[in-house]
């Protein structure tokens, strides 16, 4: 039997474009959940919208599952830490936002 849900991928599931490698283990995909605001903590939100490395750098290994280091994200593919960055921002718009951004697509 299959249900919608299953059919429709997870939105906050990265597949990596060029795979973390850590130690004899090859990480593909990256799952983030929505960061509570303790997590948030030393970054400023504006930041973050802006996709800023180094606040990217300092939330996503708190995040992340599974839990990526920050050397990791240091030489982590340019395109990766976009899309990790894309699902972050995400995070923070409220629903209204949302909503209102879907409408114009």
């Amino acid at each position: 039997m299959t249900t919608e849900a299953s059919q429709t991928p997870n939105p906050n599931v990265v597949t990596l474009d060029t795979p973390i490698k850590r130690g004899s283990v090859e990480i593909n995909e990256v799952t983030l959940r929505k960061p509570m605001a303790g997590e948030l903590r030393g970054v400023t939100l504006a930041d973050l919208l802006q996709m800023d490395v180094l606040a990217l750098r300092k939330v996503l290994p708190r995040i992340t599952s599974p839990a990526l280091t920050d050397q990791e994200l240091g030489q982590m593919d340019p395109a990766d830490l976009v899309q990790l960055g894309g699902v972050v921002t995400g995070f923070l718009l409220p629903k209204s936002a949302k909503t209102d951004a879907s409408l114009v697509a």
